[in-house]
């Protein structure tokens, strides 16, 4: 299991593949998507399971697919509160969870995977 601070520099490397891959996402230095991944991590950590809360009906409703609705809502606001991080639209927030979260996964899994073999 990847500690906090192992995670976060992961985040960090998948935001940095994610902004070079996407024309719609603009991070303007490491230091920049350091914090995009730090700021990515509270608002996941804390505002996310609230608004999965409230927004428990819908997204029963729609089958689990208003979470991707919440995925872009927590990435759009990251944008806002992290001077250097620009998501040109709502296309752009979804393409971009999405390939953070695969490259996250893939470097996870990496780590994970060259621990157990030691």
């Amino acid at each position: 299991m990847p500690t906090f601070l192992t995670k976060l520099l992961l985040t960090t490397i998948a935001a940095l593949v994610a902004s070079y891959f996407l024309n719609g996402v603009h991070i303007d230095s490491v230091f920049t998507a350091f914090m995009v991944a730090a700021v990515l991590g509270l608002l996941n950590a804390f505002i996310k399971p609230i608004l999965i809360l409230l927004t428990l009906p819908i997204t029963i409703i729609t089958l689990g697919l208003f979470l991707i609705i919440i995925n872009m809502l927590i990435i759009k606001w990251a944008a806002d509160l992290v001077p250097g991080f620009e998501i040109d639209g709502w296309w752009a927030a979804l393409l971009f969870s999405l390939i953070v979260s695969l490259v996250n996964s893939l470097l996870e899994s990496m780590v994970t995977n060259n621990k157990k073999s030691k």
